[in-house]
């Protein structure tokens, strides 16, 4: 004997479509104010530059140029910065992510002696500092001013990393870490082979706060190096960019003639800055949400 069941799909309310709606067209409007002003610097980036200074570009270029570009590019010292770079996100980055993980393991162990003022001291140092004379006597003494490791060695331990860190191994059972120390398990062995693979959506999100940093930073190889074969790409761009807003009329005239100009070339440098570090997060997006809700709330 069949049934016959009538299925009713309950009305949604007015209230809750227009509260949908509403959802719908501010985060549009979100997407629209965050990606439209990268949209636009990139057309005008690759737009010849005598044409972009009449104005009226928004959604695609209207004369194609890559002159800016060329002239990034093509420079000996752009090359050689990106090298060092690259070496420096490459060599800092893993580094930086094995010891603040290290440190805070350390720190999230129940058994550490004096564990809360050594917490404490770290702490201090996020919101108090000797001051940029005596750091640049520290890493004078240190041997470290012009040398390659002056961007690395100073950057390995970020505090507020660590916290993120230390509050997300926190949060694991200690039974876990109490069969392994039954098995016979060292803290190395707890460390390598159970604390790094059960961390990793707050290491991933670590690694990408201090690749960003690596990346972006520039301001340290002007405080620290003379050497221009230490400077990283951004000081070089800070470089090209105020050679191009120093530059007199007539260079300036003779730039534009060449398809460049103050603008495009300012374009043109925060698209090869930002490009790079941007390709990465599509691949750590799914760690990024979680490492960072889980390793900010303690358990």
């Amino acid at each position: 004997m069949g049934t016959n069941a009538v299925v009713y799909k309950k009305k949604k309310p007015a209230s809750d479509i227009a509260l949908d709606v509403f959802k719908v067209v501010f985060l549009t409007l979100v997407v629209v104010v965050c990606v439209y002003p990268f949209w636009n610097i990139f057309i005008i980036s690759i737009n010849d530059a005598t044409d972009a200074i009449r104005g009226g570009l928004y959604f695609l270029p209207r004369k194609l140029s890559f002159a800016s570009y060329k002239d990034i590019l093509t420079r000996t010292t752009f090359l050689h910065s990106i090298i060092v770079t690259v070496a420096r996100t490459a060599i800092g980055t893993p580094l930086a992510v094995l010891a603040t993980t290290a440190l805070a393991f350390v720190l999230s162990r129940k058994d550490l002696l004096l564990k809360k003022p050594i917490t404490l001291f770290f702490i201090f140092t996020m919101y108090f500092g000797g001051g940029q004379v005596p750091y640049y006597m520290v890493l004078k003494n240190l041997g470290l001013l012009d040398s390659f490791w002056v961007y690395i060695f100073p950057n390995l331990i970020s505090v507020y990393n660590m916290i993120l860190v230390k509050n997300y191994i926190e949060g694991m059972p200690d039974a876990l870490f109490e069969a392994a120390k039954i098995d016979g398990a060292n803290d190395l062995v707890v460390f390598f082979k159970l604390v790094i693979p059960l961390s990793k959506p707050i290491i991933m999100t670590v690694a990408l706060f201090v690749a960003i940093m690596h990346w972006n930073s520039w301001f340290d190889a002007y405080l620290y190096t003379n050497s221009q074969n230490l400077k990283v790409m951004q000081s070089i761009l800070v470089e090209i960019l105020n050679q191009y807003q120093t530059t007199g009329a007539n260079q300036a005239a003779n730039r534009t003639g060449q398809g460049i100009t103050p603008d495009s070339i300012r374009m043109a440098a925060t698209m090869v800055a930002t490009i790079p570090i941007i390709m990465v997060y599509p691949f750590i997006q799914k760690y990024f949400v979680k490492g960072i809700m889980l390793g900010s709330v303690k358990s």
